[in-house]
């Protein structure tokens, strides 16, 4: 059952004190982008971090009123450690101000999964991504919670398992790739040395390159198929997108959706029981140092955020709704700090605390979905 609002927690700012936005951050500008439904553990903290739900390069300047009973609100987020009474589904909505002057609200759910949810059960986990899963900091944490009393037995299939990974850790996940690269890239002579790496799921067929998911699974797993898949994309898809010329923009969105779908048809073909779960593009750092010292005035933050946001209601749109399919959105974007989640020198790559942030939601939506399994 939805719990009903018991609690109204008001943010003045997230400063401290109401101000007046700047004229190029109109109401139009503000664009609140929130998920159907936010996921928690109880025991574990949980986040909604302001700046990542809002288009605006003052979010300092706004005021945020969040109306739960769960949670408080604090300068720059909305925070919870669910309590084991707090299992079940809570209302959530935020009122987004410009001093006294109303811009924009929308709600959501949250739902909190009990931590024994997969108390008893094997999941078989095959995690694909670019860099950020490439360093195997979130895999090996995500490992971590998994393998904590009363979660499930786990095991996580892939053929990459760097040097920094855990025991039994593995993955899919490669440096600058993008969802393009995974349905069509082929390498004929690979060195991970060189970072030189063919797709996983693409093999020579007469003398041409295939996508093929049931020989992957045949071939790299034993005959294994998992039971969920989580694909972590989308900068690399789109980070040189033109900000300022929306309609390419968009354009550019197509056809990265256009080569989504297509892997997603592919893994929902050779296993059709899976849960295919794609994680929202997570937000840039706060900081414009992270993007001087990474691209030296080429590419900015306010750029990468536009472009990440619109990606995030794009990818909203497309797949969500879509659970009787199979696939599922999880919002990896609202949980990552956007200032102490990063280092100062990096745009979008985070830190082992912002990592760590990105496995406590794709944690979570795991525990909601084997509780709703029960």
């Amino acid at each position: 059952m939805l719990r009903l609002f018991s609690l109204t927690v008001v943010m003045v700012s997230l400063l401290g004190h109401p101000l007046r936005v700047r004229a190029e951050d109109s109401v139009a500008d503000i664009r609140l982008t929130l998920p159907p439904v936010g996921y928690a553990v109880a025991g574990a903290e949980m986040n909604v971090y302001f700046d990542n739900i809002v288009l605006t390069q003052h979010p300092e300047q706004l005021r945020f009123v969040v109306s739960s009973d769960l949670g408080t609100a604090e300068a720059g987020r909305w925070t919870v450690t669910p309590a084991a009474t707090d299992v079940g589904d809570h209302a959530w909505k935020v009122v987004v101000f410009d001093g006294d002057r109303k811009l924009a609200e929308q709600s959501m759910t949250w739902r909190v999964a009990p931590v024994t949810a997969g108390a008893g059960r094997h999941l078989t986990l095959l995690i694909v991504g670019d860099s950020l899963t490439h360093a195997t900091i979130y895999p090996n944490d995500l490992a971590r919670r998994l393998s904590e009393s009363g979660m499930p037995a786990w095991t996580m299939l892939g053929t990459h398992r760097p040097a920094s990974a855990q025991p039994g850790v593995a993955h899919e996940g490669y440096g600058g790739w993008t969802w393009e690269r995974f349905v069509k890239h082929y390498e004929p002579n690979p060195d991970p040395a060189q970072r030189k790496h063919s797709s996983p799921f693409v093999f020579l067929e007469d003398d041409q390159p295939k996508l093929d998911v049931p020989r992957y699974f045949r071939d790299s797993c034993g005959g294994k198929t998992p039971d969920v898949v989580t694909f972590l994309l989308g900068i690399n898809d789109c980070f040189g997108a033109n900000p300022n010329d929306p309609a390419a923009m968009d354009q550019r969105i197509d056809q990265v959706f256009a080569q989504a779908e297509t892997l997603l048809k592919a893994f929902h073909e050779a296993a059709p029981r899976a849960e295919l779960a794609v994680c929202l593009t997570t937000p840039p750092n706060a900081r414009e140092s992270g993007f001087e010292a990474n691209y030296k005035g080429k590419y900015t933050r306010w750029g990468w955020k536009r472009i990440q946001h619109r990606l995030v209601q794009r990818q909203l749109q497309q797949f969500g709704g879509r659970e009787t399919d199979g696939v599922f959105v999880v919002p990896t974007e609202l949980n990552l700090d956007p200032v102490g989640g990063y280092p100062d020198n990096n745009g979008v790559h985070p830190n082992a605390t912002g990592y760590q942030q990105v496995a406590a939601s794709l944690h979570a939506w795991l525990m909601s979905r084997m509780d709703s399994a029960r």
